[in-house]
Formats: C-alpha cells, sequence, structure tokens
C-alpha cells in the first residue's frame, strides 16, 4: 500500500460544497480522506507527508477542448508534449479534438490515440471522434463502434456541419448510445471575416464576423436538441446572444450545456492591437460588452464550464498577415492562472470557479475526476492561489508557443499535480 497525506491545506471540492481548512489521504492511486474531518487524524503506517501550509488543493482541472498535432503534424504538438502541458497548467485530463491527418472517425485512429497516450503522456488523454467521416459534413461515422472503443464525445472539431438533418440523426444516435454532441457554430457565409464585426475591425481594415453568425447555427442546434432531445454541448460561444440562447434553451427543459474558452473571458477585440496574429482566434475576441456577459452567464449557470481550446500554431501558420494567419492560441499551461483572474477580481467564487473547469466537465462527459469526495481517483492538484508569475515562450512546455497571454503578469500557480495518486509534476 502506498499512500500520501496534504496536510494543512485549503480544500476546496465543489462536488460537495467544500471549501475549508483540512487534510487530503490519498491511498493507492484514491481519495481516502478529504476536508475538515480528515485534519490532525493521523497518517497510514508508513505514509509520506506533504505539509501544504494553506496552499489550495483543487480537483484536477478536466480541458475538454484540446487540438494536438499528432498523428500528421508532430512538428505543433505531440500527445507527449500535450501532456507535458497539462500536467504544467494542473489540467489531470484532457478531451483530444479529432481533428488530425487522417481524422479520427474511425476506431483504429480511437484506439491509436489511446495506445499513444498510455506510453507517452502524463496525464489522462481521452479521444474524441468525428460525427461525419473526413469531416464531409453528410456521411456519419460509426457511433456505436466508435463509442464502445472509448470516444467519449462526438464533434467536428473546428467545422461546423451545415446539414440540418445530419446534425439531426447525430443527435438522435448519439441520444441512443449515451454520448454527447459537442458543436462549433459558425455560418461558413456569414462568419467569412477574421475578427470581430465593429468600429475596431473597421479601424484595421479587417473583415468582421458578426455575433449572429454563431447565434444563428446555435439556435438551429438548439431547436434540433429540443426535438431529437439528444445531449448537446455548445463547445464555445463568445457573445451574451448566444448564451441568452442557451439559457432559453435549458430553460425549456432541453439536454443543453455550453463551454467558453478562456481567452473570451480574459480579452477582447481591442487586444488585437496592430495586427498581433497571436490573438487571431475562433471565435474571434469579442467586443468588450460581450466578455462581461460571458462572466455573467458563467456566473448564473448559462455557460457550464471554461475550455483552454489549445490550438498549437507553428511560426509558418502564425507569422502571416493577420488576415492570413491560422486562428488558434496554445493555453492549456494558462488556463487555471488565467481563470484565476475571474476569482480574485471578485466575479466568482473559486467554488464556482472549480466547478466549470473540473466537476461539470467530468458530469457533462462522463469523465473520471472532478472531484476530491472519498473513493474518487486521486487527481488533484496543489495551488499558490496568490503566487505571481510572468508568461515566458520559455517556460512553455507545449512545442508550439502562440500565446495570446505572452508577457502577461498573472496570479495563481500549480505547485504540484497528482494523477492517480502519482505525482507526474512538482514546481521546483
Amino acid at each position: 500500500m502506498t499512500a500520501t497525506v496534504f496536510a494543512n491545506a485549503r480544500i476546496v471540492d465543489p462536488g460537495r460544497g467544500v471549501d475549508e481548512i483540512g487534510a487530503l489521504v490519498v491511498e493507492n492511486g484514491r481519495i481516502a480522506a478529504s476536508g475538515r474531518s480528515a485534519l490532525n487524524q493521523g497518517a497510514p503506517d508508513g505514509a509520506s507527508v506533504v505539509d501544504c501550509a494553506g496552499k489550495a488543493i483543487l480537483p484536477g482541472l478536466i480541458d475538454t477542448r484540446v487540438f494536438i498535432g499528432e498523428p500528421g503534424a508532430e512538428h505543433r504538438e505531440t500527445i507527449a508534449s500535450a501532456g507535458a502541458a497539462a500536467a504544467a497548467g494542473g489540467v489531470t485530463s484532457l478531451v483530444m479534438m479529432p481533428d488530425a491527418k487522417p481524422v479520427i472517425d474511425d476506431v483504429a485512429l480511437v484506439e491509436f490515440v489511446q495506445r499513444a497516450a498510455r506510453d507517452t503522456a502524463t496525464v489522462r488523454i481521452h479521444p474524441s471522434a468525428a460525427i461525419t467521416r473526413g469531416f464531409n459534413g453528410s456521411e456519419m461515422t460509426e457511433f456505436g463502434l466508435l463509442r464502445e472503443a472509448g470516444a467519449v464525445m462526438f464533434t467536428e472539431g473546428r467545422h461546423t456541419i451545415a446539414n440540418s438533418l445530419v446534425m439531426r440523426r447525430a443527435l438522435t444516435y448519439a441520444r441512443d448510445f449515451g454520448a454527447v454532441i459537442s458543436h462549433e457554430t459558425l455560418d461558413r457565409d456569414l462568419g467569412a471575416g477574421v475578427m470581430n464585426e465593429g468600429l475596431y475591425a473597421s479601424w484595421l481594415g479587417l473583415p468582421g464576423i458578426p455575433r449572429e453568425a454563431e447565434a444563428i447555427p446555435l439556435e438551429r442546434d438548439l431547436l434540433l436538441a429540443r426535438l431529437t432531445r439528444g445531449g448537446y454541448h455548445a463547445a464555445k460561444i463568445s457573445t451574451g446572444l448566444s448564451a441568452a440562447a442557451v439559457a432559453r434553451a435549458k430553460a425549456d427543459g432541453a439536454n443543453v450545456t455550453a463551454g467558453v474558452a478562456i481567452h473570451n473571458l480574459a480579452l477582447n477585440e481591442n487586444d488585437v492591437g496592430e495586427y498581433r496574429t497571436f490573438f487571431r482566434l475562433s471565435p474571434p475576441l469579442r467586443a468588450e460588452d460581450d466578455r462581461q456577459e460571458m462572466i455573467e452567464a458563467l456566473r448564473d449557470g448559462a455557460i457550464d464550464l471554461i475550455s483552454s481550446s489549445h490550438d498549437p500554431q507553428d511560426v509558418d501558420t502564425k507569422r502571416l498577415p493577420f488576415a492570413d494567419a491560422a486562428p488558434g492560441a496554445v493555453g492549456l499551461e494558462t488556463l487555471l492562472a488565467v481563470a484565476l483572474r475571474l476569482y480574485h477580481n471578485g466575479d466568482l467564487s473559486l467554488l464556482r470557479l472549480t466547478e466549470t473547469l473540473s466537476a461539470n466537465p467530468a458530469r457533462i462527459f462522463g469523465l473520471p475526476g472532478g472531484t476530491l469526495s472519498p473513493g474518487g481517483p486521486a487527481d488533484l492538484i496543489v495551488v499558490d492561489l496568490d503566487a505571481p508569475w510572468i508568461v515566458q515562450e520559455s517556460r512553455l512546455r507545449s512545442l508550439s508557443k502562440n500565446s495570446c497571454f505572452e508577457g502577461a503578469r498573472l496570479q495563481g500557480e500549480v505547485l504540484q499535480t497528482v494523477v492517480g495518486g502519482r505525482t507526474v509534476f512538482s514546481r521546483g
């Protein structure tokens, strides 16, 4: 038997509504006790004791939207490097998008991801599978076989399905197999621009993407979710218009949830500055009013989770004119610290913030973790909530360095990451 006691810690467990000074005991890869009741109760024979000195222990983060280059674009990110970046950022589980070469749309590729993750990654990496073959938008994949093989969600990754009948069938099949459809919505014609539509885009001379380009296909999906009673997750919404639509669907009893990318909570269109391509994102950075509405939607429950939307791009795809640069930014290593801005400035309680980063992703997609309850897997992080640090390219473990927070001063640092009772990252 192996055992570790984390003593004198601030235990934050949204699943039990716990935020208190206590201790946490890990035995054989699982949590044996946690909270105030475990404080000063001694340690199992042979256990190692870690004095947390008042630092916080949170459930390991679960990131449900991570793009990885492997297979086909390993120069941008491998499964191993994504795992290292995740561990350093406090992410103990992640869902890998099917955007690869080839697209992850059959059982053999799902098994490849699982095997590579088992052999090379230090965190839990769960494969997702494409809704349609090769993202062609018409021919559906074998949901039953892919689900049985281990796909935890079905998604078109960066793509949006235009055919309403295909989306209806996808929601129906996913319902029958107990799966969730996770979909990023962007009308191809309305969304042909490169940044948020508005006065600032006009000043820069760049074509804009209106809020309606996201909301119109989203409204269609929400109607189909009501019709089919299938599980639907709006993967990345960025406007108050979209948040209001999700809130209405939830009020009507639809089985829907929504997520937001961390950069749409922390940045706005003004951060694009003078054509800074690291801020070329999808969905684009929106107006400040939309950013505030995203925070409000997180607070009131219209939005359920926060993702990093980690999307590594190399210099060949970013060091281009703004309109030609590929959208996307890395974010695994900065997810927690940037999210903690919402806690430090009083926008969200630490319990609610932790819920959106761990408990809700686990619940929505049926993943292990997201809790510090006794009996659960020992996936946890020790965090100094107040430690200041500066994002520097040399510090990032991701193979790609396209962070839209480069040079940012952040507050909150992961000191230790534990997966299944095993320390996979320790600062210093």
